[in-house]
């Protein structure tokens, strides 16, 4: 299969053209999101579980917080909380675990920035989502065992993986290339991108390549509009020069998928290639970023909702993903 050279020289003109992201400083929410702003508390479960700690404080957490018992500890699979509260009382005693705990309590004693973020992307989805249910917040240490879960009912956030890069405590189990999202700048807009799926209809019939790429493209679509202030590195976790060769090269790029008939392709083998995590998209070129597939994907869907003046709602309501690449009369940019 034919590898291509990214154009990395034309990176400045690019840099100007779609790299001028606004500074949070700049950047001002609607005033309609600003109109649905509702203040949250975000519980620290962490705190509950390793100061002071002991078997009927774990039993009494355990029946105050059901929700959160029921989503972080139900893998474990114990018979009654009897049990669940002695293994957890272990857990929580073991030094490794205090002293993951005390650092990241270092870390992130002060969680207002976080709050705020939060509160404003509940505000916008609100704004497009009147009806929908503002989730309960919490926060947990769980040893490298969880780092988000995004239901309906609850969002826990396990803190001990988004230390910063840096730090002596890091998860065994990421590659670096995913490890570098695993911080506090990436954590509202990756828990925003989650939430994205249960408004992300999609047809569960179509297994193919593009309905993947519009599948992702949606979801950064939502992203980017719940979270207008915030970078598309954040959102899709390029780096800035990933993102700014990208767009210098996008030409080629989606003439390699159009090349090799690539869009209706449905072995799922070869569709990681494109969508799956990996540090660079060697099928196109050793210096094109990974899961380029998704961002090609995003701005199709970009294209799409500019071109046919859609609503958010009206977006992710459309499950058909070759009527988006149809109707969005995408071309790559020529620079």
């Amino acid at each position: 299969m034919k590898q291509f050279k990214f154009l990395l020289p034309v990176l400045l003109p690019v840099a100007f053209l779609f790299g001028c992201n606004q500074s949070n400083e700049q950047c001002e929410l609607p005033s309609g999101y600003k109109d649905n702003l509702s203040y949250i508390d975000i519980i620290r479960m962490e705190n509950l579980y390793f100061e002071n700690i002991t078997k009927e404080k774990i039993l009494a957490n355990l029946e105050s917080y059901p929700e959160f018992s029921k989503a972080m500890f139900a893998n474990i699979g114990l018979e009654n909380q009897e049990q669940l509260a002695e293994e957890l009382l272990l857990i929580h005693q073991d030094s490794g675990m205090i002293e993951l705990y005390q650092e990241v309590k270092k870390i992130y004693g002060d969680i207002s920035d976080i709050k705020t973020e939060l509160e404003n992307a509940f505000a916008g989805i609100k704004y497009h989502y009147p009806d929908y249910k503002i989730p309960t917040v919490y926060t947990f240490v769980s040893g490298f065992g969880s780092d988000l879960i995004v239901t309906d009912e609850v969002i826990i956030i396990g803190l001990d993986y988004f230390l910063p890069e840096d730090h002596k405590f890091q998860p065994v189990d990421l590659p670096n290339y995913i490890l570098k999202r695993y911080n506090r700048a990436h954590l509202v807009p990756t828990i925003v991108t989650a939430i994205s799926s249960q408004f992300n209809k999609t047809k569960l019939t179509d297994r193919s390549l593009l309905a993947e790429m519009i599948y992702y493209g949606k979801s950064y679509h939502f992203t980017k509009t719940i979270l207008p202030c915030t970078s598309d590195e954040l959102i899709i976790g390029y780096e800035t020069e990933e993102i700014l060769g990208s767009y210098a090269n996008e030409e080629m790029i989606w003439g390699h998928f159009i090349e090799n008939e690539l869009l209706f392709e449905t072995n799922p083998f070869v569709i990681r290639k494109y969508t799956g995590e990996a540090p660079f998209t060697d099928e196109i070129s050793p210096d094109a970023p990974g899961r380029i597939g998704r961002w090609i994907g995003w701005n199709i869907v970009d294209d799409y909702k500019e071109k046919n003046g859609l609503s958010l709602t009206e977006l992710m309501e459309q499950d058909d993903a070759q009527l988006i690449f149809k109707n969005s009369g995408y071309k790559p940019r020529r620079l």
